[in-house]
């Protein structure tokens, strides 16, 4: 976890991980029979500081269970307000707008050249928040718990089908979707890969 909590605009306390979950934590999940998928990475790339990728709501919700079974923990992924919150001294103040259709794919004349960074790079490769946590403005885009329902405002969450991710701005994205460029919508790049950060109301440890 992050050397200290991040302090919301309520006053309540959230710890977070320092980094995304790596392919190495990823695949133990796997190895336990605790995640359907096993990641791999290239032959440059250390799993144990390459953050997991290529991962739908579907892939995450899997881990989160078995990471809670496995340690008796509470952890959670962010609501957006919470990652937005957490992210927002690394950040630029004024967010891109999020577009409102999730069932869109990403139009092909999107311009990428000068925006945040998109290849994969090593844990702690771009900022350090004051608290400790790192590479929120990386090119990982981190899935929230926050429902995208459209016009409802009462989808039952074990039934909605896109999820808000967050990163250089917010998107919705498709439960299914593990690869952004094939099923998402955000004023913007499309997001480069989708990972996962973990949430707690409690310092680990304190369950």
């Amino acid at each position: 976890m992050a050397p200290h909590p991040v302090t919301l605009s309520g006053g309540a306390q959230l710890y977070v991980q320092r980094y995304e979950v790596s392919v190495s934590e990823w695949n133990l999940c796997h190895e336990m029979g605790g995640c359907t998928m096993q990641l791999r990475v290239r032959p440059d790339q250390d799993p144990k500081v390459t953050p997991a990728t290529g991962l739908s709501y579907v892939d995450v919700s899997e881990y989160l269970a078995w990471t809670n079974n496995t340690t008796g923990a509470a952890f959670r992924l962010p609501t957006v307000n919470e990652w937005t919150q957490m992210a927002a001294s690394v950040l630029p103040d004024q967010a891109d707008p999020i577009f409102t259709d999730p069932s869109l794919t990403w139009a092909s004349a999107y311009l990428t050249e000068g925006l945040a960074p998109r290849a994969l790079k090593a844990r702690g490769s771009f900022s350090t928040s004051p608290e400790g946590i790192a590479d929120l403005d990386g090119s990982v885009w981190e899935w929230t718990q926050e429902c995208f329902s459209g016009a409802s405002d009462d989808t039952d969450p074990a039934r909605c089908p896109a999820f808000y991710v967050a990163g250089e701005h917010v998107a919705a994205m498709s439960y299914l979707i593990r690869d952004p460029a094939r099923g998402g919508c955000a004023v913007g790049s499309p997001p480069a890969h989708l990972g996962m950060r973990l949430v707690s109301e409690k310092p680990f440890g304190a369950w």
